[in-house]
């Protein structure tokens, strides 16, 4: 589909794109996400229906902007998270010739690495919601909509919001950045794990993590960590600490909320 043209045709005859390809129907849903009732009574819903004055970017583009909705796709928000570090990498996936405010017709593009390439992915703005929530990842400024345009343009990639449902956060670091990705079991960790880290973070590397776990449970843990769960890394520092050196490592919850509760976090 070629966003230019599309979107020219619409304005031309004044209607707001919608997206044959990824319909605002239950098959864009998939049918196994939600039990079949529930399904039915999926709404969607525009950013101009929702809003008086909707953007797709305030203030810049950051990880707080981002807060998950229903659907388990933490993977692909953790790897989002960590883009928002590096912006040279955004501006690949985000184009920048959209928006709610010139030439709007309710169509927008985003892009994804596949096997070699870059993939321009076009969709409507009709954004699922379910008894008045937002299905999908939902914006923590209530009129800023990149996180739920990009998700919903990851999912029709994947086929439906439902392939979205449990990842890999190294399938979607890679689809973010066209980039090689290396992984490091924590269960047999390289010896020199932290020096990696810290200059992986000197050399701005896009980091995440996950923790092993049930996909449906998402227990949190006493120390705060959610088994089952990706996070973006977003810092690695070595600090003084009485007599020796000590490894910090910050991590980001792409719920928008919780926080680590062990030694060195905020009591």
């Amino acid at each position: 589909q070629d966003f230019s043209h599309l979107r020219a045709l619409c304005l031309s005859q004044g209607l707001l794109f919608e997206d044959a390809t990824f319909p605002a129907q239950i098959s864009s849903i998939g049918p196994k996400l939600l039990p079949e009732d529930v399904l039915r009574r999926i709404q969607w819903k525009r950013p101009t229906e929702l809003q008086r004055d909707p953007y797709l970017v305030v203030d810049g583009v950051s990880r707080f902007d981002i807060m998950q909705g229903e659907i388990g796709d933490c993977w692909m928000l953790a790897a989002l998270g960590s883009l928002t570090l590096q912006k040279q990498f955004l501006e690949n996936v985000l184009p920048k010739d959209q928006g709610f405010q010139d030439d709007y017709a309710g169509i927008f593009h985003f892009r994804f690495w596949q096997y070699g390439d870059w993939v321009d992915v076009v969709i409507d703005d009709r954004l699922p919601f379910l008894n008045g929530r937002y299905l999908s990842v939902h914006p923590r400024t209530s009129n800023e909509f990149w996180p739920s345009l990009l998700e919903k343009a990851y999912a029709k990639l994947r086929g439906s919001y439902q392939n979205l449902h449990g990842g890999y956060i190294s399938d979607a670091l890679v689809d973010l950045t066209g980039g090689v990705q290396m992984q490091f079991s924590l269960k047999d960790p390289p010896p020199d794990l932290e020096e990696i880290l810290k200059a992986a973070d000197r050399s701005r590397c896009l980091m995440g993590c996950s923790t092993s776990g049930q996909l449906k449970r998402n227990i949190e843990l006493r120390n705060g960590i959610v088994q089952g769960h990706a996070y973006t890394v977003t810092g690695a520092v070595k600090i003084p600490y009485k007599n020796g050196w000590k490894h910090i490592i910050r991590i980001w919850n792409p719920w928008g909320h919780g926080e680590w509760k062990g030694a060195w976090s905020d009591e």
